[in-house]
This record gives C-alpha cells, sequence and structure tokens, in this order.
C-alpha cells in the first residue's frame, strides 16, 4: 500500500460524495491512482458515478449567444464574483463572444490577437487592460465553441452555466428556437456527458459491466444467483445508465412522461418537420478549476494524524 496525501484524499472525496477514511483506504488499495480508486469505491458500492465537476470552482463568467445562423458559448474567469458581475467584465465579455462570431478565431490564442469588437486595438489588449488597470485581477479567456446552424442557447443564474445547442431541420430556425431552448434548459439542469447512445465510448459501457458484476458479487443475494441471469441483469442496468446519462434519452424535466428525444420528436410533428439535436456544449462556471481551500485540508490533515 502506498501512502496518500490530504489532496488526493481531498479530491476523490469532493468527487464521489464518499467519506474520508473510505476514500484514503480506496487510495491506498490503488497505489493513489484516482481512477482506480473511484472503480474500488464504485464496486463496493459505496460511490455513484464520479461527478464531473466536484472540484472546487472559479469564479467568472459563462455566456451564449445566438446572432442569425452563428452562435457562441464562451468562458472567461475572473478572481472573485465582485468583479465578475462589474459592467467592464460584463461588457468584455460581451465583446469577446461578438468578436469570436465575426471573426471565427481558431481558439484561444488567436482570438487574442483579433481587433475586439466595439473597441480598439486587440482582444488581448483589452484583456491586459482591463486586467491591470480597472479590475486588477487575474483575468483568464478560459475556452469557447462555436457553432452555425439552427442553434439555441441558454444562461442558467446570471452566468454561472450556458449551453449551446445546434440542431438539423428542415424548418425555420425561429420555429424550433423554443425546442432548442427546453434541450439546453435540460442540459443545464442535469448536465448529461452524452448527447445520444452512440456517442458513449464501447469501454465506457464495458467498464460499466463490469462494476456492476463486481456490485452483484458484493450483494448476496444476487451472487447466488446462475451466471446467466446476472448477465441479463446487467443488460438492463446497462439501459438505465443510457437513460440517466445521455441527454436525448433522460425524462424530459417538464413532462418526464416523456424522453427529451420524445419530447424534440412530437414538438417537430406539431409544427409539420422535422428536427435532430446533433450537438449540445455545456459549460459551468470554474468547472475543473482548483481553489484553494485550505482550512478543509487542514482539516482532514488533524482528522489522519
Amino acid at each position: 500500500m502506498g501512502k496518500v496525501s490530504v489532496a488526493e484524499i481531498k479530491e476523490l472525496m469532493k468527487s464521489t460524495g464518499v467519506g474520508m477514511m473510505d476514500c484514503k483506504k480506496a487510495l491506498e488499495e490503488n497505489d493513489g491512482d484516482m481512477d482506480k480508486a473511484i472503480e474500488f469505491l464504485r464496486e463496493k458500492g459505496l460511490a455513484t458515478q464520479a461527478k464531473k465537476s466536484g472540484r472546487a470552482a472559479a469564479e467568472g463568467v459563462v455566456t451564449a449567444v445566438v446572432k442569425g445562423n452563428v452562435g457562441v458559448l464562451l468562458e472567461v474567469n475572473t478572481e472573485t464574483d465582485f468583479a465578475a458581475n462589474t459592467d467592464d467584465i460584463r461588457n468584455f465579455v460581451a465583446n469577446v463572444a461578438e468578436t469570436i462570431i465575426e471573426n471565427n478565431p481558431a481558439d484561444v490564442e488567436a482570438l487574442k490577437n483579433e481587433a475586439i469588437a466595439n473597441g480598439t486595438g486587440t482582444v488581448g489588449d483589452a484583456l491586459t487592460e482591463l486586467a491591470g488597470m480597472k479590475i486588477r485581477e487575474n483575468i483568464v479567456i478560459r475556452r469557447f465553441v462555436r457553432m452555425e446552424g439552427a442553434l439555441a442557447s441558454y444562461i442558467h443564474n446570471g452566468g454561472s452555466i450556458g449551453v449551446l445547442v445546434k440542431m438539423d431541420t428542415d424548418l425555420s430556425a425561429d420555429k424550433v428556437a423554443a425546442i432548442g431552448k427546453d434541450v439546453a434548459m435540460q442540459s443545464a439542469a442535469l448536465n448529461a456527458p452524452y448527447v445520444k447512445r452512440e456517442d458513449v465510448p464501447a469501454e465506457v459501457i464495458e467498464n460499466e459491466k463490469k462494476i456492476m458484476l463486481a456490485q452483484m458479487a458484493e450483494d448476496p443475494k444476487m451472487a447466488s444467483k446462475p451466471e446467466q441471469v446476472r448477465v441479463k441483469i446487467v443488460e438492463g442496468k446497462v439501459g438505465k445508465y443510457y437513460s440517466e446519462n445521455c441527454l436525448l434519452e433522460q425524462a424530459f424535466v417538464k413532462d418526464d412522461k416523456l424522453t427529451v428525444q420524445g419530447y424534440v420528436d412530437a414538438e417537430a410533428k406539431k409544427l409539420g418537420g422535422s428536427v435532430k439535436v446533433v450537438d449540445v456544449v455545456r459549460y459551468e462556471r470554474g468547472e475543473g478549476v482548483e481553489k484553494k481551500e485550505e482550512n478543509f485540508a487542514d482539516e482532514i490533515a488533524n482528522m489522519i494524524k
């Protein structure tokens, strides 16, 4: 067994919701390998699927803008919530989003060299001035995605979550906007990692099956069943995995008698056309960006001394 750090225990606790000592044991049993430790906890029935956004979040703004058939989803991070809510930051984010729509830069570095919309100089110049002279905080243009087509967007809670949805349709964009917004709101609320079951990698499903079989082996009632019965039960559980993790197979939040796909199909039929959701991108402000939580780390350190 290898010795593990407080930071590793803290990360595993945050991503699984499991208690400190169980996380410590899982890491020690797996030589500090985070992914194997998560599987270990799941096989023991102590953890569900690891939370994607379990890490501490940075501050900032997520925005989604659609102009005609072009849209952008953008995240800009700041050090404090106070800075994120200033007019200077909000205006900067709006101008950067418009720059992306107009110029279609390849990535963040290319974006910084573009002339900023509604201003003078480049995006990089505006960023430097804003961070160094006005806000006096570290400001980061973290990521963006630009799409073209029939689009819809949704922003939750003033910029904590943003979603951009692309549809393939024979109807006009204005007619399907409400459908797209409902799909975007579903994504914002339930954060499915995949749009449809075909997007789920085969190795992910095989790994889920392995974990399910291991869970059964830990359950005396299930362990006594014949292997072919357990395999059949697992196949049924895989269907539940799809319904929880694939956006179009989730129960629709506005009417749980329908799946999201069922809702889209029903609305398209009412409009006399077809609508297919082809892409959904969801940004949650600061997800995966580590912020210092020294008091929490000290607390864990004191508990395991």
